[in-house]
Order: structure tokens, then sequence, then C-alpha cells
């Protein structure tokens, strides 16, 4: 028992397993209540689904209570039979659960505590008073039917912490939160329409979050495909997020934000396993590829192929689907960049005819040279610093200039099979938005108001074809401005 807490789980992830029992239960209704009292908090997770019998509870309470080998229910979201305890033991030492089938029955309380195991030194599963389990007993009786975890002896969450102990306090919230964020997307279809199934945490409703944003008229939904009868991919591309208002940009983000959350999304029964993630076929996660959520359907009867683990917070796909797999990302992610560039580029082409270059082509004598402009922000701010650095970047601009390779380039272009580079064609975003930033800092200096930095910006050429990311350089700022 000791060993089974080394799983893995997190508490959203072993929260979330209990709700997939109450789910398989039918409940329509799943309250989880996280009481702080320092070393004496509780966590409960209370439903009004079908309940268990004395036999199905104690059934229930042992260790691998089903083989993963045995068919399931095409609706089953468990495959292990170790989800109640493993979550539970993952967070506290010791997990009651009380449970009745039906008004009439009674009802059944039975408690693993890993103190009491280690002192008897046998598997005792203790038989307890439904009174004895917590505030939940008594929503528990107001119930027809019904089940209730509790949680307390919560080590791995508050320890020995005193019930003053503000820092303490603030983390034990902290996971509160993270229980609410990873519910509203792990189950959001189950609560969303028809026939939703409502989780309160604390007494207030969950809401859910659709990482696909459907209901938004300007998300694009792409073509689906089915990867075989039982498995069914839909791609989606979300709006830019000048088309959005504030509120739903950013809790569109979710709880990793927009850049942690782009890549496929992983549904067993339409319980998410994978959040965001581009399955290691390949592909990294860029700024410019936010956009692109990719839905992914499987049944539980492709769990070991698929490879679901213990905690159902991973997947990998077979070998057989990866090409398709690949080539739907590859499609999704190029319709997400050119949404997400086609805004960086209108505010580029709104923003005047006139450029900032930074060379400029002279004439002299019939011969041509090329010189660094000194109009350029960037070279007006490194020049207006103190003298003798000043002096040393003009001899270091006049260095350069005298030995540009133009004789070289020449024939590179006419005679080479090489391709001219475009600018900032291999830099990485990182390298872009810091100059981005950089130039808006000189732009500012320079007396320019916001609006007039962000147009120069539109218009310089230093950034090359890298427009897209003057907005996530300058996020708080472009936010302002979209809104002006």
């Amino acid at each position: 028992m000791e060993s089974l807490r080394a799983t893995g789980y997190s508490l959203p992830d072993a929260v979330a397993d209990l709700i997939d029992n109450s789910i398989a239960a039918g409940a329509r209704n799943v309250w989880l209540d996280f009481h702080w009292s320092g070393a004496g908090s509780q966590v409960s997770i209370l439903d009004d689904g079908c309940g268990m019998s004395e036999a199905e509870l104690i059934a229930a309470m042992k260790v691998g209570s089903k083989s993963p080998r045995q068919e399931r229910d095409p609706s089953d979201l468990g495959r292990f039979g170790l989800g109640l305890k493993t979550a539970s033991i993952s967070q506290a030492r010791a997990v009651t659960v009380a449970s009745k089938v039906s008004i009439a029955s009674s009802t059944d309380a039975r408690r693993w505590d890993l103190d009491h195991l280690a002192t008897a030194k046998d598997w005792q599963l203790l038989r307890l008073p439904v009174a004895a389990v917590g505030d939940g007993a008594a929503r528990l009786a107001e119930l027809s039917h019904g089940t209730l975890v509790h949680w307390d002896k919560l080590d791995r969450l508050v320890g020995d912490s005193a019930t003053d102990d503000e820092r303490a306090r603030q983390l034990f919230h902290d996971g509160l939160r993270a229980v609410e964020d990873h519910v509203a997307m792990v189950f959001h279809r189950f609560m969303a329409p028809p026939n939703p199934i409502a989780i309160w945490i604390n007494g207030q409703p969950i809401r859910p979050w659709d990482p696909f944003l459907a209901d938004e008229p300007a998300t694009q939904r792409l073509s689906s495909e089915a990867l075989d009868p039982r498995v069914t991919v839909i791609p989606y591309v979300l709006p830019h997020h000048s088309r959005l208002p504030a509120e739903i940009h950013r809790v569109a983000g979710g709880p990793e934000g927009w850049n942690a959350h782009q890549g496929f999304y992983v549904y067993r029964n339409r319980r998410l396993l994978v959040a965001g993630d581009w399955l290691g076929l390949g592909f990294v996660k860029e700024e410019h590829y936010k956009l692109a959520r990719i839905q992914v359907d499987l049944p539980n009867s492709l769990d070991h192929e698929w490879e679901i683990d213990v905690r159902k917070s991973q997947a990998r796909p077979p070998l057989r689907y990866r090409d398709t797999l690949r080539r739907v990302a590859r499609a999704v992610r190029q319709r997400a960049v050119d949404v997400y560039r086609h805004r960086g580029r209108s505010i580029a082409r709104s923003a005047g005819r006139s450029s900032t270059f930074v060379w400029t082509r002279h004439i002299r004598e019939k011969k041509v040279s090329y010189v660094i402009n000194r109009d350029h922000p960037l070279i007006q701010d490194a020049l207006k610093a103190g003298t003798a650095e000043s002096r040393r970047v003009r001899q270091l601009l006049r260095l350069i200039e005298e030995y540009v390779p133009i004789q070289q380039i020449w024939v590179d272009l006419a005679e080479g099979d090489e391709a001219e580079s475009v600018p900032f064609e291999s830099a990485t975003d990182r390298e872009v938005i810091s100059l981005i930033r950089a130039l808006y800092t000189a732009f500012v200096r320079s007396g320019l108001s916001h609006l007039e930095a962000l147009e120069r910006l539109g218009r310089t050429e230093a950034i090359g074809e890298r427009y897209e990311l003057i907005e996530p350089a300058l996020e708080d700022l472009m936010e302002e401005t979209v809104d002006e």
C-alpha cells in the first residue's frame, strides 16, 4: 500500500479518477469539498450515482479489484481496478468510502488507514459508523442513493501544518483551484448539453472548458477523418484573438496557457486524457501554431494499443495511425499559422508605404555602395550612448560598410545552386521577440506613442516576415491597442 502511493498522481489527477467512478455509476451531480483545518484538513467527493451494496463496497476497496484484461462496458471509464485506492492514498494516509443503493437500504462505510495497517501488520479493512465519515455523511443521508469518498491525514497536501499557517493554507487553496481547472477541462463534454452532469466545488458550480471554442463563429472546424471505424479525428483552428472578447480569449488559453495547449486532445469515452500534445510525432510547440487543436476520440477497447496508463493522463498512438496523424497535424498547423499571421500582416500593411530599412544604397562616381541606415531606430539608440561607446559603434559600422562582400554575393546568386535566405528564416521565436522588444523600446525613447511605435514596427525591415510575433512580444500592450 505504501508503494502504491508512488504511482505519480497529482491532486487534480487523483480527484479526476474518483469522478470517473461517479460518472460510471450514473451520477448526475458530483460535489467536491475541500475543508482547511491545518493537519486536520479534509477532502470529500460525494455523488448521487447508483451506490454500492456492502458486498460491492468491500470488493471495490480491494486493490486490483478488476483485471485490466477483463472486457468492460463500452461506457466504463475505469480499467485497472486501482483508481479509487491508488488515487486516494496518493494524497492521504486514510480513505473512507460510504455508500448506499436506495433510500431504504443501510449505508455502509469502509476505511483503509495506512497507519493502522503498519501497526496491525495485516490487511484489515476497517468498518466505520457512517456518522464518523465526516460532514459529507449528513448530505449522503439526504440522497436516495450515492457514494461518498472521504480523505483525511492529508500528509502529501498539508503535512503537519498548523491551522494558522498562512503559506500552507494558500497552497491548499491553490490545489483547490488546480482541481477546478483540471475538472473543467477533463470532463467538459460530460458537463455540456445534452444531459449535462453538474460538478460542484465548495458549493460553486464548475463551468466546463471547451478547448475548441466550438460555439464561436470564427472557429474553423475542418473535415473530420476516421482512422478506422473506432477512432475519429476532428481538427479545429481557433480564432485570432482580435476576433474574440478579451475574457473568452483569456479563458480559452486553458490552465497552462495558449502555447501549452496546442496539439492533439485525446478522449477516451468523451473523457479527456491528453490536453494538447503533439504525441511524439515530430512537431514542436511554437507560438505561431498555438491556434491548432485536434480532437481524437477512442473507445476503451483500445486502451492497450494506445498505452493508456493507470492515471489516465497519457496516450501514445499505435504505429499504424502515426502517418495519418502527422498528415492531419501538418495541414492543421499550416491553417493555424495562416490565421495567426493574418493579423500581424494586417498591422504591417495598414502602417503605410514608408518602411524602415537597415541598408541604404548609394551611388557615387558610378560606383555602388551600401551603407547602414543611421536613422534606423536601433542604430540611433546605440549612437545615443556615451561618447566613447558611440564612437566605437560608428567605427564598427564604417568597418562593416567598407567590407560588404558585394562581388561574392553577385557570384553566389548568379552561379550558385543555393537559394537566397530570408531574413530571420532560421532565427528562433525568442530571438525575434527580443529584437521586437528592443525596437519598440527604441521607438518609445524617441518620443513615439504606443500606437505610433506599433505602426513603425509593422514597417521595419529588421523583423523580416515575422510580423506575427509583434503581438506575443508586446501582448499586454497589444490588447490595449486592439481595444482602442
